[in-house]
Protein backbone atom coordinates (compact mmCIF):
# COMPACT_ATOMS: atom_id res chain seq x y z
CA UNK A 1 0.00 0.00 0.00
CA UNK A 2 1.65 3.53 -1.03
CA UNK A 3 2.50 5.72 1.85
CA UNK A 4 1.42 9.38 2.49
CA UNK A 5 1.08 11.85 -0.53
CA UNK A 6 1.07 8.31 -3.12
CA UNK A 7 -1.42 7.18 -5.66
CA UNK A 8 -1.03 4.30 -7.43
CA UNK A 9 -2.02 4.09 -11.31
CA UNK A 10 -5.57 2.24 -11.29
CA UNK A 11 -6.38 4.38 -8.51
CA UNK A 12 -5.81 7.37 -10.26
CA UNK A 13 -7.45 6.09 -13.08
CA UNK A 14 -10.84 5.45 -11.23
CA UNK A 15 -10.95 8.93 -10.17
CA UNK A 16 -10.38 10.07 -13.92
CA UNK A 17 -13.47 10.18 -15.98
CA UNK A 18 -15.51 11.04 -13.21
CA UNK A 19 -17.37 14.91 -12.45
CA UNK A 20 -14.72 15.29 -9.07
CA UNK A 21 -11.68 14.23 -10.99
CA UNK A 22 -8.19 15.62 -9.70
CA UNK A 23 -6.39 17.76 -11.93
CA UNK A 24 -3.35 15.73 -13.12
CA UNK A 25 -0.29 17.23 -13.79
CA UNK A 26 2.87 15.70 -15.96
CA UNK A 27 6.18 17.44 -15.05
CA UNK A 28 8.35 15.68 -17.01
CA UNK A 29 11.83 16.73 -18.64
CA UNK A 30 11.28 17.07 -22.39
CA UNK A 31 14.00 14.61 -23.00
CA UNK A 32 11.82 12.06 -20.64
CA UNK A 33 8.43 13.29 -22.71
CA UNK A 34 10.73 12.79 -25.91
CA UNK A 35 11.43 8.95 -24.69
CA UNK A 36 7.36 9.01 -24.13
CA UNK A 37 5.71 10.96 -25.99
CA UNK A 38 1.81 10.23 -24.33
CA UNK A 39 0.61 11.62 -21.40
CA UNK A 40 -2.26 10.93 -18.78
CA UNK A 41 -5.70 11.50 -19.69
CA UNK A 42 -6.01 14.93 -18.90
CA UNK A 43 -3.07 16.11 -17.82
CA UNK A 44 -1.64 19.39 -18.37
CA UNK A 45 1.95 19.41 -19.06
CA UNK A 46 3.86 22.16 -16.83
CA UNK A 47 7.57 22.29 -16.62
CA UNK A 48 8.42 21.34 -12.53
CA UNK A 49 10.29 24.54 -11.59
CA UNK A 50 6.98 26.43 -12.81
CA UNK A 51 4.38 24.71 -10.50
CA UNK A 52 4.80 27.27 -7.80
CA UNK A 53 3.48 29.91 -10.70
CA UNK A 54 0.28 28.32 -11.31
CA UNK A 55 -2.87 30.44 -10.82
CA UNK A 56 -6.69 29.56 -9.74
CA UNK A 57 -8.54 27.58 -6.86
CA UNK A 58 -6.54 24.67 -5.06
CA UNK A 59 -8.32 21.55 -5.14
CA UNK A 60 -7.44 17.74 -5.60
CA UNK A 61 -4.38 17.14 -7.60
CA UNK A 62 -1.65 14.06 -8.72
CA UNK A 63 1.88 14.76 -9.96
CA UNK A 64 3.49 12.64 -12.46
CA UNK A 65 7.30 12.26 -13.73
CA UNK A 66 8.94 9.42 -14.97
CA UNK A 67 9.37 7.20 -11.84
CA UNK A 68 7.30 9.21 -9.41
CA UNK A 69 10.65 10.33 -7.66
CA UNK A 70 12.22 13.56 -7.01
CA UNK A 71 10.16 15.69 -9.97
CA UNK A 72 6.95 14.93 -9.22
CA UNK A 73 7.47 14.94 -4.70
CA UNK A 74 9.00 18.05 -4.94
CA UNK A 75 6.44 19.53 -7.38
CA UNK A 76 3.67 17.71 -5.04
CA UNK A 77 4.94 19.29 -2.05
CA UNK A 78 5.03 23.17 -4.04
CA UNK A 79 1.73 22.35 -4.48
CA UNK A 80 0.96 21.41 -0.80
CA UNK A 81 2.25 24.68 0.23
CA UNK A 82 -0.62 26.38 -1.74
CA UNK A 83 -3.21 24.51 -0.14
CA UNK A 84 -3.29 21.73 -2.82
CA UNK A 85 -4.42 18.05 -1.79
CA UNK A 86 -1.17 16.52 -3.92
CA UNK A 87 -0.39 13.10 -4.37
CA UNK A 88 2.44 12.03 -6.60
CA UNK A 89 1.73 9.24 -9.10
CA UNK A 90 3.63 5.85 -7.45
CA UNK A 91 5.86 4.88 -10.24
CA UNK A 92 5.24 7.40 -12.39
CA UNK A 93 4.33 7.02 -15.91
CA UNK A 94 6.44 3.96 -16.65
CA UNK A 95 4.55 2.49 -13.96
CA UNK A 96 0.88 3.75 -15.71
CA UNK A 97 2.13 2.33 -19.47
CA UNK A 98 3.51 -0.90 -17.55
CA UNK A 99 -0.07 -1.18 -15.75
CA UNK A 100 -1.35 -0.98 -19.37
CA UNK A 101 -3.52 1.93 -18.88
CA UNK A 102 -5.16 4.78 -21.60
CA UNK A 103 -2.16 7.24 -22.37
CA UNK A 104 -2.74 9.82 -25.03
CA UNK A 105 -0.59 10.54 -27.64
CA UNK A 106 0.56 14.37 -27.11
CA UNK A 107 1.04 14.98 -30.96
CA UNK A 108 -2.08 14.32 -31.35
CA UNK A 109 -3.66 16.90 -28.55
CA UNK A 110 -4.84 20.16 -29.51
CA UNK A 111 -3.05 23.65 -28.42
CA UNK A 112 -3.71 24.61 -25.27
CA UNK A 113 -6.91 26.53 -25.62
CA UNK A 114 -8.16 25.27 -29.11
CA UNK A 115 -12.16 25.77 -29.04
CA UNK A 116 -14.15 22.33 -30.83
CA UNK A 117 -16.67 23.06 -33.23
CA UNK A 118 -19.96 21.57 -34.20
CA UNK A 119 -23.86 21.72 -35.72
CA UNK A 120 -26.52 23.25 -32.94
CA UNK A 121 -28.81 21.48 -31.52
CA UNK A 122 -27.02 18.37 -30.39
CA UNK A 123 -28.52 15.01 -30.18
CA UNK A 124 -26.30 12.18 -29.25
CA UNK A 125 -22.77 12.03 -30.29
CA UNK A 126 -22.67 15.86 -30.22
CA UNK A 127 -23.12 15.72 -26.10
CA UNK A 128 -21.15 12.60 -25.93
CA UNK A 129 -18.07 14.00 -27.64
CA UNK A 130 -17.95 16.85 -25.24
CA UNK A 131 -18.42 14.36 -22.58
CA UNK A 132 -15.39 12.88 -23.89
CA UNK A 133 -13.18 15.18 -24.30
CA UNK A 134 -14.11 17.13 -20.83
CA UNK A 135 -13.59 13.85 -18.90
CA UNK A 136 -10.00 12.20 -20.34
CA UNK A 137 -8.58 14.59 -22.52
CA UNK A 138 -8.94 18.36 -21.97
CA UNK A 139 -11.45 19.46 -18.93
CA UNK A 140 -11.74 22.86 -19.71
CA UNK A 141 -12.63 22.51 -23.46
CA UNK A 142 -14.86 24.78 -25.12
CA UNK A 143 -17.74 24.10 -27.56
CA UNK A 144 -19.03 26.24 -30.00
CA UNK A 145 -22.80 24.91 -31.81
CA UNK A 146 -23.40 27.21 -34.77
CA UNK A 147 -25.28 26.67 -37.70
CA UNK A 148 -24.52 23.65 -39.83
CA UNK A 149 -23.43 25.54 -42.96
CA UNK A 150 -21.39 27.53 -41.03
CA UNK A 151 -18.71 24.71 -39.00
CA UNK A 152 -16.28 24.94 -41.71
CA UNK A 153 -15.64 28.39 -41.84
CA UNK A 154 -16.30 29.13 -38.23
CA UNK A 155 -13.53 26.51 -37.43
CA UNK A 156 -11.43 28.29 -40.35
CA UNK A 157 -12.14 31.83 -38.56
CA UNK A 158 -11.57 30.81 -35.24
CA UNK A 159 -9.01 28.34 -35.01
CA UNK A 160 -11.30 25.32 -33.89
CA UNK A 161 -11.49 22.12 -34.36
CA UNK A 162 -14.94 20.78 -36.58
CA UNK A 163 -16.26 17.33 -35.66
CA UNK A 164 -19.69 15.53 -36.40
CA UNK A 165 -20.08 16.84 -39.69
CA UNK A 166 -18.86 15.65 -43.22
CA UNK A 167 -15.25 15.06 -44.20
CA UNK A 168 -13.38 15.71 -41.51
CA UNK A 169 -11.36 13.57 -39.12
CA UNK A 170 -13.42 13.67 -36.10
CA UNK A 171 -16.93 11.90 -37.34
CA UNK A 172 -18.66 8.85 -38.47
CA UNK A 173 -16.36 6.68 -40.22
CA UNK A 174 -18.03 3.63 -41.92
CA UNK A 175 -20.39 2.57 -39.68
CA UNK A 176 -18.87 3.78 -36.10
CA UNK A 177 -19.64 7.42 -34.68
CA UNK A 178 -17.56 10.30 -33.73
CA UNK A 179 -17.19 9.00 -30.21
CA UNK A 180 -15.16 6.06 -31.83
CA UNK A 181 -13.29 8.03 -33.63
CA UNK A 182 -12.12 9.87 -30.80
CA UNK A 183 -11.60 7.08 -28.79
CA UNK A 184 -9.66 5.25 -32.04
CA UNK A 185 -7.29 8.85 -32.38
CA UNK A 186 -6.48 9.49 -28.62
CA UNK A 187 -6.15 5.84 -27.72
CA UNK A 188 -9.01 5.83 -25.25
CA UNK A 189 -10.46 2.46 -25.71
CA UNK A 190 -11.23 0.63 -22.61
CA UNK A 191 -13.75 -1.93 -21.66
CA UNK A 192 -16.15 0.70 -19.87
CA UNK A 193 -15.78 3.48 -22.62
CA UNK A 194 -16.45 0.57 -25.24
CA UNK A 195 -19.30 -0.50 -23.92
CA UNK A 196 -20.81 3.51 -24.17
CA UNK A 197 -19.57 3.37 -27.52
CA UNK A 198 -21.95 0.70 -28.39
CA UNK A 199 -24.85 1.85 -26.81
CA UNK A 200 -24.05 5.87 -28.27
CA UNK A 201 -23.30 3.97 -31.95
CA UNK A 202 -26.85 1.94 -31.44
CA UNK A 203 -28.37 5.32 -30.47
CA UNK A 204 -26.86 7.87 -32.65
CA UNK A 205 -27.16 5.10 -35.41
CA UNK A 206 -30.83 3.89 -34.94
CA UNK A 207 -29.82 0.37 -34.60
CA UNK A 208 -31.09 -0.02 -31.04
CA UNK A 209 -30.23 -3.91 -31.82
CA UNK A 210 -26.16 -3.39 -30.93
CA UNK A 211 -27.29 -2.67 -27.17
CA UNK A 212 -30.56 -2.94 -25.11
CA UNK A 213 -29.82 0.40 -23.58
CA UNK A 214 -29.34 2.23 -26.82
CA UNK A 215 -33.12 3.40 -27.39
CA UNK A 216 -33.30 4.52 -23.75
CA UNK A 217 -30.44 6.92 -24.78
CA UNK A 218 -32.46 8.29 -27.88
CA UNK A 219 -35.01 8.80 -25.72
CA UNK A 220 -33.40 11.01 -22.94
CA UNK A 221 -31.81 12.48 -25.62
CA UNK A 222 -34.35 13.79 -28.09
CA UNK A 223 -36.47 14.60 -24.30
CA UNK A 224 -33.34 16.82 -23.38
CA UNK A 225 -33.38 18.67 -26.55
CA UNK A 226 -36.87 19.21 -26.25
CA UNK A 227 -36.26 20.64 -22.79
CA UNK A 228 -33.21 23.59 -23.83
CA UNK A 229 -33.17 25.96 -26.26
CA UNK A 230 -29.55 26.82 -25.11
CA UNK A 231 -27.14 24.40 -26.97
CA UNK A 232 -24.63 25.07 -23.43
CA UNK A 233 -27.47 24.42 -21.09
CA UNK A 234 -28.46 21.08 -22.60
CA UNK A 235 -24.77 20.52 -22.95
CA UNK A 236 -24.51 20.70 -19.32
CA UNK A 237 -27.28 18.58 -18.55
CA UNK A 238 -26.31 16.06 -21.19
CA UNK A 239 -23.03 16.06 -19.43
CA UNK A 240 -24.67 14.33 -15.89
CA UNK A 241 -25.92 11.96 -18.26
CA UNK A 242 -23.50 10.71 -19.93
CA UNK A 243 -21.78 11.04 -16.16
CA UNK A 244 -24.22 8.06 -15.60
CA UNK A 245 -23.97 6.28 -18.53
CA UNK A 246 -20.13 5.85 -17.69
CA UNK A 247 -20.62 4.37 -13.66
CA UNK A 248 -22.83 1.90 -15.88
CA UNK A 249 -20.75 0.82 -18.28
CA UNK A 250 -17.50 0.91 -15.84
CA UNK A 251 -19.11 -0.18 -12.52
CA UNK A 252 -23.10 -1.53 -13.12
CA UNK A 253 -23.60 -2.94 -16.38
CA UNK A 254 -24.23 -6.47 -14.98
CA UNK A 255 -26.43 -5.34 -12.56
CA UNK A 256 -30.36 -5.76 -13.08
CA UNK A 257 -33.53 -4.87 -11.19
CA UNK A 258 -36.77 -6.62 -10.81
CA UNK A 259 -39.30 -5.36 -8.42
CA UNK A 260 -41.10 -7.47 -6.83
CA UNK A 261 -38.37 -10.10 -7.41
CA UNK A 262 -39.59 -12.61 -9.47
CA UNK A 263 -42.50 -11.11 -11.57
CA UNK A 264 -42.56 -11.36 -15.21
CA UNK A 265 -45.12 -9.89 -17.20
Amino acid sequence: MPGFGLILPAQAFRLIGTPDAPTVFDVRLPEDIAALPRTLPTARRVAHDAIATLAGPPGRAIVACTRGRKLSEGAAALLRTMGWQAEVLHGGTLAWAEAGLPMLPIAALPAPGTPWVTRHRPKIDRIACPWLIRRFINPAARFLFVTPAEVPAVAEHFGAIPFDIEDVPFSHRGAHCTFDALLDDFDLHTEALDRMALVIRGADTDRHELAPQAAGLLALSVGLSRMYRDDLAQLDAGIALYDALYRWARDGHEEGHDWPAGRRE
